[in-house]
């Protein structure tokens, strides 16, 4: 018996992406190999992220970075990063409320995710209407309302990278660093393209977040964190296990060195966000991977994967790929209400069909490429047609 089989675990067919409530997605050979690998030896976890800032710093364009224990962990260090700075004593001080505890935002960016600046300590400020988005007119926050929010409690500027956002980020960097705060940029689910790896850097913005677990493949249970090197060095700080004499301490030169950092603080608000050995190591092959692989063989790749499902499936109206950096299947039902019961159909067959449920309300079932095993597409086609009639 299998040991998924012995603890009751049956595995579904996740169309829906690489989203955390299905598990994320499937790692690559080399990638679970890796992890093994780390898993047989012990390291100092200063150099494991040293080698880490140091990949991720070649492939962001940043000046250091980290590996966290998700996108939502990199958010929380970060935000810490800009309340704290390598101020030991203001680490220690946190999620108290501090003089300095405000992120001002754009209304219309804000999400779910966003309360990871919260339980840093630290305090939202809204700024703008966005009625492009409630069909009452064509206006969002404007760069104008942002400077103008920014002030003396003010720890740094919260920007959500989608291609809709407004105002732009370089826009955003210029009014924020005019003020003397950072950008922290939440960039977790904006891969591929590849160039957005580099991009929210090369606009500026001081540190930026990423999964790990998404599109770069890497474990579930991964981030990152990168931009400057200060704000990394402070993240990295309140994410460590600082149980030892303060003389025995080395900030690697990665992070700029032990110069930065008067004394050790106890352990910080991120230490929950710690990323193991493995999920470090599992991480950083992936993202070589990622990088080495490129859009082109990567978008072809996904498209296979949806013209298998097309092919099991058979001719159907209504169907059709969307291009993109990630590609999608498309299947339109008659309205909304048929949509939401053949996506319930599928989610009670076995094994479990899950769709990606963005365009339910369109009457329409997408098909996520990116989390599906060759081995599930005939199945998922046979689904889909049974269920679609």
């Amino acid at each position: 018996m299998s040991v998924l089989a012995s603890l009751g675990l049956v595995p579904v067919i996740n169309a829906a992406g690489t989203v955390t409530r299905l598990s994320g997605g499937i790692m690559a050979p080399e990638v679970a190999a890796a992890m093994a690998e780390a898993s047989a030896a012990c390291f100092d976890m200063l150099d494991v992220q040293a080698a880490a800032s140091r990949e991720i710093a070649a492939a962001t364009g940043a000046e250091a970075g980290i590996v966290t224990g998700g996108a939502s962990a990199a958010l929380l260090l970060g935000a810490a990063a800009c309340l704290a700075g390598l101020d030991p004593i203001a680490m220690n001080t946190l999620p108290a409320p501090g003089a300095v505890r405000e992120f001002v935002m754009a209304r219309s960016q804000r999400n779910m995710y966003d309360r990871a600046l919260e339980v840093a300590g630290g305090r939202i400020v809204e700024v703008g209407i966005p009625d492009r988005f409630s069909g009452a007119g064509v206006r969002d926050a404007s760069v104008g309302e942002i400077a103008a929010a920014i002030g003396p409690e003010t720890a740094a500027v919260f920007w959500v990278a989608q291609p809709w956002s407004e105002p732009a980020l370089a826009e955003v960097v210029r009014v924020a660093h005019a003020a003397g705060v950072p950008v922290l940029v939440d960039a977790a689910a904006q891969l591929p393209p590849l160039a957005n790896l580099t991009a929210f850097i090369e606009a500026g913005a001081d540190l930026v977040a990423f999964s790990g677990g998404k599109a770069i493949g890497g474990p579930q249970a991964s981030g990152m964190l990168a931009g400057r090197r200060p704000l990394v060095a402070s993240a990295l700080v309140q994410m460590l296990d600082l149980d030892l004499p303060d003389e025995q301490f080395r900030l690697p030169v990665e992070f700029a060195g032990n110069e930065m950092l008067p004394f050790l603080p106890r352990h910080g608000i991120g230490r929950s966000c710690k990323a193991g050995k493995e999920e470090v190591v599992g991480l950083l092959v992936a993202l070589r991977r990622f990088v080495a692989e490129g859009d082109a063989a990567r978008g072809a790749r996904m498209l296979a994967r949806l013209r298998a499902v097309q092919d099991a499936i058979g001719e159907r109206p209504g169907a059709e790929i969307l291009p993109g950096p990630t590609p999608l299947l498309l299947l339109r039902c008659a309205d909304a209400r048929a949509a939401r019961q053949a996506e319930a159909a599928l989610r009670a067959r076995r094994p479990a069909i899950h769709v990606n449920q963005s365009r339910l309300r369109d009457g329409v079932l997408v098909v996520h490429p990116a989390a599906l095993a060759d081995a599930d597409l005939a199945e998922l086609g046979r689904g889909l047609a049974a269920v679609l009639g």
